[in-house]
């Protein structure tokens, strides 16, 4: 009997083959999810606005579901940052900067650190763009006491999925300075994206008033930003995650074993773009989000990444350390 291949015993080239059919995109698709979400990110914003308009503020109930189509918009760009949503270059990048102002992302500054996260993922010694800061526990027992209570409330759940996604979407993406000027074309992804918001909110303002826009505008937001952070969290935040220094570090295992497989309900899989196959994201960024599934239930190989279920997805929000002794991350009270 043949055995059966494992992440480990697979060559980079075994990899390349198995996925390659997957990594074309398919225009008329795309087009589709495209408008699809578009439409549906629209039709249930126009409603909550309709009901808030007649002073009917149950409308704000209808807010969780425009923030999910938000976060779908997201991984569209997100997939354009990786030149995976359509066939031509020019295309992604237009698209990508469009999306940019609705998620009040900078596409050419965000695409700049997703690409040293994929490039960096799970490497112990290329920490610090594009992912949560996680520190190791002699790193942190090695810390002053002061330092070790700011990490511990840099890494507490209410920050990590509340203040801290409302940081980084409504500030640090807003400024062009924490890109440190490495390239004129990221600092002008900032600043025209915080023209083109302000010109979205100004028009927005004076149709709907900007107390009815405010009051619909911003639950939004504050929700599609946590929720994203989430998703991006628990695909790389978990017990058994892969860490390893520069001489030991493997791209694809990094992939394979440092990228959770969020088991989601079939229409949630939708919604957030099949992003929970996160890890057939990090073997291929060329594949495009709607193919992500087929790829993994095609490649049987692909089964063996940590599978993680909603509710065991929150329990990851206790970790905060990697222990380098026992190979997985850890909580503050068992450092």
């Amino acid at each position: 009997m043949t055995a059966t291949p494992t992440p480990t015993s697979c060559s980079p080239k075994v990899w390349q083959v198995a996925v390659a059919p997957y990594t074309k995109p398919s225009t008329v698709r795309s087009l589709l999810q495209l408008g699809v979400t578009f439409g549906c990110f629209l039709g249930v914003m126009a409603t909550m606005f309709y009901f808030l308009g007649h002073g009917i503020l149950i409308g704000l109930l209808i807010a969780p579901v425009a923030a999910a189509f938000v976060v779908r918009l997201f991984i569209i760009q997100h997939d354009c940052g990786h030149a995976s949503f359509f066939g031509p270059t020019w295309a992604n990048e237009l698209l990508g900067r469009f999306l940019g102002v609705l998620t009040l992302t900078p596409f050419d500054s965000w695409r700049w650190s997703h690409s040293v996260h994929h490039a960096t993922s799970g490497n112990l010694d290329r920490r610090g763009v594009g992912d949560i800061t996680t520190l190791t526990v002699r790193e942190y027992r090695a810390l002053p006491k002061w330092r070790q209570s700011l990490y511990q409330l840099y890494r507490h759940p209410i920050v990590i999925l509340g203040f801290g996604p409302m940081l980084q979407f409504f500030v640090i993406h807003r400024l062009p300075v924490s890109q440190r000027l490495r390239k004129m074309q990221e600092w002008l992804s900032v600043c025209g994206t915080n023209a083109a918001i302000v010109g979205v909110v100004v028009v927005a303002m004076m149709t709907l008033g900007w107390k009815l826009f405010l009051i619909g505008y911003l639950p939004v937001m504050v929700m599609a930003a946590s929720i994203g952070v989430f998703l991006f969290y628990v695909q790389h935040q978990f017990e058994e995650a892969y860490w390893q220094q520069t001489g030991s570090w493997s791209f694809t295992a990094a992939a394979l074993e440092g990228c959770s497989l969020l088991d989601l309900p079939i229409w949630l899989h939708w919604l957030t773009g099949y992003i929970g196959f996160h890890h057939v994201h990090h073997l291929s960024s060329k594949i495009p989000n709607y193919r992500l599934r087929e790829c993994y239930e095609k490649n049987p190989v692909l089964r063996s990444s940590k599978k993680l279920g909603l509710l065991e997805s929150f329990k990851t929000l206790r970790l905060a350390l990697w222990d380098e002794e026992a190979g997985r991350l850890i909580s503050f009270d068992q450092a």
